[in-house]
C-alpha cells in the first residue's frame, strides 16, 4: 500500500491537507442519494450538487463505484419539471396566493431514477438530467447537457450530449463489462493496476481474456 496506508472508502479527505476533493459515500445525508466507495467529486459538498431534489421527490440518484465528478456537476432531479399537458407551464401551486391545489403525479413528468454507472468521468460544468443511465467507464465532457441515455465506454459532449466516439472496441467493452474491476477487493486492484492503466490494449484484452 502507497505510504503504508490502504485505501480507505470510508475517509471523506482522501487527500491530506486539500478540502475541496471528497470522497462522495461518506458525506451523504439524502437517503435517496446512493454512492459507491471510492466515487469523488471536486468539491467540499456533494449534496449541493443535487437540485430540485425533496423529501417528497419520488426518484432516487444512483452512483456507481470509482467515478469522477468534476467541479461544477449539476445532477438535476425530476421536481424541476413543471406540468406540461396543460395550457401554462406556470407552477400557481408553489406560490403563495394563487388558487391551485398540486397536479396529480400523473400530470408531471416523471422519468425516474438517475443512474450512474462505475468508472464514470463526468467533466466539469456537466448538467445531468432527469432520468438519463450513464453507462460504466463512459465519459461526459466539459459542459455538456446529458438529457439521453448514455452507451457504456462511450464519449459523450455538448448541448444536447451527443456520442463522440466509442473508447473501445466492441470485444475490449465486453471483457471490461464481463471482468467488472471496481467490484474486486481493494487488493486485488492494486495488483490491476498496471493492467488498468496500460495503453497497449491488445495486451490488455489477453490478460482480460485469462482473468475472465
Amino acid at each position: 500500500m502507497k505510504n503504508g496506508k490502504r485505501p480507505d472508502p470510508g475517509v471523506i479527505h482522501p487527500i491530506p491537507g486539500y478540502e475541496n476533493e471528497i470522497y462522495v459515500k461518506p458525506t451523504l445525508t439524502n437517503p435517496n442519494i446512493i454512492v459507491g466507495d471510492f466515487t469523488y467529486i471536486a468539491d467540499s459538498d456533494f449534496e449541493s450538487h443535487v437540485t430540485h431534489f425533496y423529501p417528497w421527490s419520488r426518484d432516487r440518484l444512483i452512483i456507481g463505484r470509482f467515478c469522477q465528478i468534476a467541479a461544477g456537476v449539476e445532477f438535476v432531479m425530476n421536481d424541476a419539471n413543471h406540468q406540461m399537458n396543460a395550457v401554462t407551464t406556470f407552477p400557481f401551486y408553489t406560490l403563495e396566493g394563487w388558487e391551485m391545489d398540486a397536479p396529480a403525479a400523473a400530470d408531471m413528468p416523471f422519468k425516474g431514477d438517475t443512474v450512474v454507472g462505475c468508472d464514470v468521468w463526468i467533466g466539469q460544468n456537466a448538467v445531468i438530467l432527469p432520468g438519463v443511465h450513464i453507462g460504466d467507464g463512459a465519459i461526459i465532457g466539459a459542459s455538456s447537457v446529458v438529457g439521453s441515455d448514455v452507451e457504456p465506454y462511450t464519449i459523450v459532449a455538448g448541448n444536447p450530449a451527443r456520442p463522440i466516439r466509442r473508447r473501445f472496441d466492441d470485444e475490449l467493452t465486453e471483457l471490461l463489462l464481463a471482468f467488472r474491476w471496481w467490484d474486486k477487493s481493494v487488493e486485488e486492484i492494486n495488483g490491476l493496476i498496471p493492467l488498468l492503466t496500460s495503453g497497449d490494449l491488445e495486451t490488455v484484452k489477453k490478460e482480460l481474456k485469462e482473468r475472465i
